[in-house]
């Protein structure tokens, strides 16, 4: 890719982005725009500052941004449930932990251009953590997870490009992990049983959403 036409993409992705930050801020949530990872990052560990408690919702976005290396020399307890030295008692411990940690971590499956979030999930412990509990929750999410549609569209870019690699990611046994392409299955380890829909904040969760002008997880 030439610098030009990385100069051409970020200054869409700018347009859009602020477009989704001025939604979601009508929508009652507290968004930001980010210019890129690093700054999304700096910016995360500002609102997380002081947190005792930090969960995770699973998310690529907030893996590779190393945020929980980060807190854990701040000394905060980090509650990560995606510790494969975990019993399955003590997973299910910290996922009852994240749901009122001082803050949670999460990235968001799509957001529509006017501002609303969808996600899906397995188990529905990251999407009960981000709706209510925690004190803050901090959704980071890149360009890439913006959608020029209604729900319906935004669901299926989750299904098209989400879902099959997190299926994959997580070891499960299902047609998406195979071929990479949602059959709508009815596999006992399919990870598409909860869908949400945040159309407004809820009123007593502070989410903070940063929009990011890169493509980031999946």
């Amino acid at each position: 890719m030439t610098e030009k036409t990385k100069e051409l993409n970020n200054w869409l992705g700018e347009k859009l982005c602020k477009k989704v930050v001025a939604a979601l801020n009508n929508n009652r949530f507290k968004a930001e725009y980010c210019a890129n990872a690093e700054e999304a990052k700096k910016r995360a560990l500002e609102i997380a500052a002081g947190a005792t408690t930090v969960g995770f919702g699973g998310s690529r976005t907030i893996t590779d941004l190393e945020i929980a290396e980060a807190l854990t020399s701040n000394g905060a307890t980090i509650l990560n449930h995606g510790n494969p030295e975990l019993s399955p008692e003590e997973k299910m411990a910290l996922m009852k932990q994240q749901q009122t940690c001082s803050v949670f971590f999460s990235s968001a499956n799509a957001i529509t251009l006017d501002g609303v979030i969808v996600n899906i999930d397995g188990v529905g412990n990251r999407v009960s953590a981000m709706i209510f509990g925690p004190e803050k929750v901090i959704i980071v999410a890149g360009r890439n997870k913006l959608v020029n549609g209604d729900i319906c569209d935004a669901i299926k870019r989750v299904k098209d490009f989400a879902c099959a690699p997190n299926t994959f990611r997580l070891g499960k046994k299902t047609p998406c992990a195979e071929t990479g392409i949602c059959v709508n299955c009815n596999s006992p380890e399919r990870i598409c049983n909860v869908t949400t829909i945040l159309e407004k904040c809820p009123r007593l969760t502070d989410i903070y959403v940063l929009v990011v002008n890169e493509d980031m997880g999946f």
